[in-house]
Parts: C-alpha cells; sequence; structure tokens
C-alpha cells in the first residue's frame, strides 16, 4: 500500500512512580502539524524485535527525559546526576544504531541530542550547575512556550539554512549537556556560554539533535515549525508527493 505520510517512531518516556510508558502531546502534534504520521514506540530490548521496528519507519524521533547513565559514555555517576532508566537507555542504542545502519533520518530533542552524542563516543557533563556554571539559564520554570535565551546560529550550517537566522531564540529545560563533541558531529548552535545546543552528522542523510524543545515552542514561532519540517520532509522522500499542511489553517485549539 502507498503511503503519502512517514511514518515516525518517537521514543516513549518512562513514569517512574506508575511503571509505565507517556507521552507529551506536544511532539506528536509538531509532528502531524509537517505532515508525519507519529507513532509511540513500545519498550523492548529485544534486537530482533527493534530490528523490525525499525524496517516499519521512516525516521526516528528521540524524545527529552531521564538523565543518561553515565555508563554508557564511560563516567562514573556524579551525585548530581539525576536518575537514568536502563531500559530506555538500552532500546534506545538499539534505535539509533539500527537506523545509523540503514541512513534513516534520526532527530534528538534534549536528552535525544545528549543520546546522540554519547552514541559517537561524545560525553556529558553530569550536572551543569555544578560542572559548567554560567549565567544562561538553562532550566527554565512554566510556561515553556517562551524563549529564555538565545542561541548562535554558525553559518554555513544546514540549521543555518532552515532558519535563516544568526540568533535564535530558545526554551530550555535541562541540567544536562555536550561536554566532548562525538565523532562525526558537527556543532550547529552554541549558546552564550558555549555549551553546544545543535548538532548534526555531515556525513549522514538526516542525524540532528537540538538541546531545546520545539515541541513546545512550534505553535508561536514559524522557525521552530521549519526545523522539524526540514526533518518531516527527508524522511518523507522516496513516498508520494504529498504537500504538508498549511500550519496557519490548523485547529490549534488541542495541545
Amino acid at each position: 500500500m502507498k503511503r503519502d505520510k512517514p511514518i515516525i517512531g518517537v521514543t516513549p518516556l518512562w513514569d517512574d512512580a506508575k511503571r509505565s510508558i507517556w507521552m507529551l502531546p506536544g511532539y506528536m502534534n509538531l509532528l502531524k502539524a509537517c505532515g508525519a504520521l507519529p507513532v509511540i514506540l513500545p519498550f523492548t530490548s529485544d534486537p530482533t524485535d527493534v530490528a523490525a521496528l525499525v524496517d516499519g519507519l521512516d525516521g526516528l524521533l528521540l524524545t527529552g527525559g531521564h538523565d543518561i547513565n553515565p555508563a554508557v559514555y564511560g563516567q562514573t555517576r556524579l551525585p548530581s546526576c539525576g536518575p537514568a532508566n536502563e531500559g530506555r537507555d538500552t532500546l534506545e542504542c538499539l534505535l539509533f544504531s539500527k537506523a545509523l545502519e540503514r541512513d534513516m533520518p534520526v532527530f534528538g530533542i534534549c536528552r535525544g541530542l545528549q543520546f546522540i552524542n554519547v552514541m559517537m563516543d561524545g560525553t556529558l557533563f553530569q550536572d551543569l550547575p555544578s560542572q559548567h556554571p554560567s549565567s544562561v539559564r538553562h532550566h527554565m520554570s512554566p510556561p515553556y512556550d517562551r524563549p529564555i535565551h538565545t542561541v548562535d546560529v554558525l553559518a554555513g550550517t544546514p540549521l543555518a539554512g532552515v532558519v535563516g537566522e544568526s540568533v535564535l531564540k530558545v526554551n530550555s529545560y535541562h541540567h544536562q549537556g555536550i561536554d566532548r563533541l562525538g565523532e562525526g558531529l558537527e556543532a550547529m548552535a552554541v549558546a552564550p556560554d558555549g555549551l553546544v545546543e545543535a548538532v548534526c552528522m555531515p556525513l549522514r542523510r538526516f542525524v540532528w539533535g537540538v538541546q531545546w524543545h520545539p515541541e513546545f515552542m512550534w505553535r508561536k514561532y514559524a522557525q521552530q515549525r521549519a526545523i522539524l519540517r526540514s526533518f518531516v520532509d527527508v524522511c518523507r522522500q522516496g513516498l508520494d508527493s504529498h504537500t504538508p499542511p498549511d500550519l496557519e489553517t490548523l485547529d490549534m485549539s488541542t495541545p
């Protein structure tokens, strides 16, 4: 059966108290608004099952959430590091490896950016306030659909081509961040305190990550929509021609 919408797998969030997966609607609504069919992926550590999941996808979105276990990037956990989730770390390791093997488009948000970095042998600051103190507010309070600081978009990068600006206003809700940049990755945006806020993998069809949260800002800020639309457009390649819906005519009454 021919499809006119790319299917994008979205990694699930995990509720420790309820022992249950869950999802923020912003991720799903943003992808749908950009013309994709998002699906929430299950928790599994079976490599065969993960390979089957990836075979049914056109793209992969790595969401925010728990801190990554420092053991994944060869460090001992500091007291200031937040709780990790072994199941999610395992799932995303398998998913990302298979997606990379197939040259599938991948987009990472917040933790997703950090996970891409550690998968490419990079490291993280386990706790920015204690390891990378600065005046930049990286952990804002609600509402999250507003900018809290700026990032410098590096000239000549794919991100610069999409947003058309050298400075971008972003929201921010994280206490970890990139320390050593992973192999094969290039920075696309940097915060005023030097923290890398967006990356890409130039030798792959599309592997991007951003430290901020466009799933909260996309309704108000066209550049945030454009960033995710560029991802969906690459995921759509190979499908029948399809024009994404006009974002200005969509019903925005639901979150």
